[in-house]
């Protein structure tokens, strides 16, 4: 399959108010520690974090960073090595479509995870490799959203037409038929590396040699953030970036002004089960 041959993504207009949450079964199976090898050269792009800005610390994976990755590299063939929980399915819409036009090959090494938006963005390869202890994830597309009847109506629509587009993808990818997709996207499948070669999602493995651990960076530390900032994204959709930050910080600091300033009658609770996820995304 070349890549050429694939379909563009179309990613609509993105609705107000909806936000593309992280899987919290993808948070706590997320191994950030695993990297690659040989992804030092400067013809390789690296995804190694969230899809999209991550609202904690800033960073994450955009399409304008992979923009102006591609525009570095120029003609030439490209490396990208992926371990990503997901993300922002129009970020990963985005960079699929830029990988997608890149006139030099591309191939996508999957050395950790690459689930949900992060999935999309794997199938940008004219060769994708995996990992046997790697997987991929792909599910119907997962968002948080407020608003009223008419607004949900609305938002129903637009999933169902993102969730068509990639079953689209995976199927022309693949090979498979696309009801097969369909049914594995309801039932939230998870592709281990054998599974992800033999349904066609990836096409050889990757040799062990080629991943390694990268001993400075803290797994379950960075489980835990990415959990907890997660969850106060999806309790509390309308709130900006900065007053998400700043229940974070105070959260981590263990201010009790935490649960008082920023939720309901229930913050106690709340604040209480933030604790517990984080705990759990460490273990």
């Amino acid at each position: 399959m070349s890549l050429k041959d694939l379909p563009a993504v179309s990613a609509f207009n993105k609705p107000g108010g909806m936000n593309f949450a992280l899987r919290e079964d993808a948070i706590v199976n997320w191994q950030p520690e695993v990297v690659a090898n040989n992804a030092s050269d400067e013809t390789s792009i690296t995804i190694y974090d969230q899809i999209g800005e991550d609202w904690w610390t800033g960073e994450g994976t955009t399409a304008k960073r992979i923009a102006g990755a591609l525009r570095s590299i120029g003609d030439r063939d490209v490396d990208v090595y992926i371990n990503s929980m997901g993300g922002d399915f129009f970020e990963g819409v985005a960079i699929y479509n830029l990988l997608r036009k890149h006139s030099a090959k591309v191939t996508v090494h999957v050395i950790g995870m690459a689930a949900s938006a992060a999935s999309v963005i794997a199938m940008a390869g004219d060769t994708v490799r995996i990992a046997e202890t790697g997987f991929i994830m792909i599910h119907n597309a997962w968002t948080v959203v407020m608003g009223n009847k008419n607004d949900l109506k609305a938002v129903i629509n637009d999933l169902e037409q993102f969730d068509g587009s990639m079953a689209n993808l995976y199927a022309k990818r693949s090979g498979q038929d696309n009801a097969q997709i369909v049914t594995w996207m309801d039932e939230e499948t998870v592709f281990n590396g054998q599974s992800a070669v033999d349904t066609g999602l990836a096409d050889e493995f990757l040799a062990h040699e080629e991943m390694a651990e990268d001993d400075n960076v803290s797994a379950a530390s960075v489980r835990s953030d990415v959990a907890v900032m997660n969850a106060i994204r999806n309790s509390y959709p309308n709130k900006s970036r900065s007053q998400c930050r700043a229940l974070m910080t105070d959260l981590k600091s263990g201010k009790p002004s935490a649960a008082s300033t920023t939720a309901k009658s229930s913050a106690g609770e709340f604040v209480a089960s933030l604790k517990k996820l984080a705990e759990n995304a460490k273990s």
